[in-house]
């Protein structure tokens, strides 16, 4: 019986194993702010909270509520991530802002979190979710 290959939750067209698979993982770390936002998603989807904590800011990773991530990622049904606008954000840039829609079911209600976020490359080369700047 052949293997079903399942494709990206953050919907990118992509394979699983070649798109948020090795970064969720940790075998490779996103390379754009679109790439980190779309993993992030695909954590939520999977309920890997370690990796939405490490892929924080690092100086806001101690304010991280653990407990509060892991039960609305638990509680909501993930159905799908619309990527709205980038901006900078690639390889060659240190920050970067992603506006994406995430559509989810909780309590029965079909939900929607709209969120322009800003992005920023640490020093350590790697990318970070900094903060929601919606209505900023």
């Amino acid at each position: 019986m052949k293997k079903e290959i399942e494709t990206c939750y953050c919907q990118s067209g992509l394979v699983q194993s070649e798109c948020c698979g090795p970064f969720l993982q940790g075998s490779k770390f996103p390379g754009t702010a679109e790439q980190l936002m779309r993993s992030r998603y695909s954590a939520y989807v999977t309920q890997s909270i370690s990796y939405l904590k490490k892929t924080l800011w690092p100086e806001q990773q101690s304010q991280f509520d653990r407990h509060e991530v892991e039960n609305w990622a638990n509680q909501a049904k993930w159905l799908g991530l619309e990527i709205l606008r980038v901006e900078k954000g690639s390889l060659f840039d240190t920050s970067g802002i992603v506006e994406f829609k995430a559509h989810y079911k909780i309590s029965g209600r079909h939900e929607i979190h709209h969120e322009v976020s800003r992005f920023q490359r640490g020093s350590d080369g790697k990318w970070y979710y900094v903060q929601n700047v919606t209505g900023q």
